[in-house]
């Protein structure tokens, strides 16, 4: 099995290097450890390869977070918007298995939520309503939060998540 390191040099279509990264982050009990050490040493669009893996792995298996979720809260505000997005995801895909785990990831989703990017909003916006979904203290404390976030965001498809959040909830 190649590396990671290996995997993200190689001339395949992006589609097949994230299975590859996938396949090798689900095999090998050492490439969860190999992908944070490398992260740091890759190029930002091999960064957003190696977020994307660990987001197609968590929202298959959001137990697969356990090992990973420290690591990608420190990138929620990193940058480049790729990242951004990739991590508001996993942290959307594990909140209702790791509830408490989540709660420091809450001041830097929202921070994401006023990018200047649609899918960076739409990502923090994910991650926030699958947060206030499994931890009831914290949906009391977000949803406030929702609503001044609304007033102000412009883009349908996220308005549209926070919306939707709102009108199913029980306080």
């Amino acid at each position: 099995m190649p590396t990671i390191q290996e995997i993200l040099k190689l001339k395949e279509k992006p589609k097949q290097k994230l299975t590859l990264l996938v396949t090798i982050l689900n095999e090998e009990e050492t490439a969860l450890n190999e992908l944070i050490q490398c992260f740091d040493k890759v190029s930002d669009s091999e960064r957003g390869y190696l977020m994307e893996a660990l987001e197609y792995i968590t929202k298959e298996n959001p137990n697969f977070g356990k090992h990973c979720l420290g690591f990608v809260i420190k990138y929620l505000n990193y940058n480049a918007p790729r990242i951004k997005w990739e991590t508001s995801r996993i942290i959307g895909n594990v909140a209702q298995n790791f509830p408490d785990k989540i709660k420091q990831a809450i001041p830097k989703l929202l921070e994401n939520t006023k990018d200047e990017g649609i899918v960076v909003r739409w990502s923090a916006a994910f991650a926030l309503t699958e947060i206030a979904k499994s931890n009831s203290k914290l949906k009391r404390e977000l949803i406030p939060e929702f609503t001044k976030i609304l007033a102000g965001e412009k883009n349908n498809g996220v308005k549209n998540i926070y919306l939707k959040y709102l009108k199913d909830v029980k306080l």
